[in-house]
């Protein structure tokens, strides 16, 4: 059985996939406060927002953290389609889940049914991303501990959808998606203590891209729409903003001018 690394560059991976998945959770939860105080394709229009940022957050992290991921005795590639799609899966799935928060009538019931999806959307990114990796061996999973990772990935979306639903503040949006950063990297390491891997030596080539051929390009690239969108956000009116602006433009072009 093959020695697992899960930080082979020390705490980089791991910070820097925390700082990646904690991005994706402020710049969601931001759209996502913004899409419930919107109607119309204003509303759609965050809400796809939201769901690309967290979607991507959460991909980000994962494959940022799989940069330090090693294993004794075999090199680790990637298999570009299944890695495309364990991408595509998350911001679908997390999408659907934000759709159930933004346009469900009962909120009780939209959240149950919003943090569900999204939580399963985070585990079949996670599973689907794991599935990507080729190595010479075999990769097997503890049950328990991966029934776990994804019940901490259900609880850690249903409390940043509650949060995007009950907290307004700038400042407590920031501490709701720490926590959600930090819930999501939990989720991940707690599913990667699951992962045993049984190495067969071998000298034929492993098929699928290595991850700084791939995934690093890759990574990097989201990350710095992760920055500019976060930008882009932090920088737009809000709602009250815009009605205090047409406000005040209302009241300068019904004064009297004085003689």
């Amino acid at each position: 059985m093959g020695h697992l690394d899960h930080a082979a560059y020390g705490w980089l991976t791991p910070a820097l996939s925390y700082v990646m998945a904690s991005i994706g959770a402020a710049l969601g939860l931001r759209c996502t406060v913004r899409a419930l105080a919107a109607t119309g394709t204003s509303r759609r229009n965050w809400l796809l927002t939201a769901a690309s940022a967290i979607g991507t957050g959460i991909w980000t992290m994962h494959f940022v953290a799989m940069l330090g991921f090693h294993v004794t005795g075999t090199e680790i590639h990637y298999n570009v389609p299944l890695t495309v799609l364990s991408l595509v899966v998350a911001v679908l799935v997390v999408g659907a889940g934000v759709f159930a928060v933004g346009y469900g009538k009962d909120r009780g019931r939209a959240l149950v049914l919003g943090g569900l999806t999204t939580g399963l959307g985070v585990a079949s990114m996670h599973y689907l991303g794991m599935a990507a990796l080729r190595l010479h061996g075999r990769i097997s999973y503890e049950p328990l501990t991966v029934g776990l990772s994804v019940a901490i990935a259900v609880v850690a979306a249903t409390a940043a959808l509650w949060a995007a639903l009950n907290i307004k503040a700038p400042v407590a949006v920031a501490v709701a998606s720490l926590v959600m950063g930090l819930a999501v990297s939990s989720m991940h390491y707690t599913g990667m203590t699951a992962v045993a891997v049984h190495v067969t030596p071998s000298d034929q080539a492993l098929p699928g891209a290595t991850a700084m051929q791939f995934i690093f390009p890759l990574a990097v690239g989201l990350g710095s729409y992760l920055f500019l969108t976060a930008a882009f956000v932090a920088l737009s009116p809000t709602a009250d903003e815009r009605a205090a602006s047409a406000s005040a433009r209302h009241l300068g072009e019904g004064a009297v001018p004085a003689h």
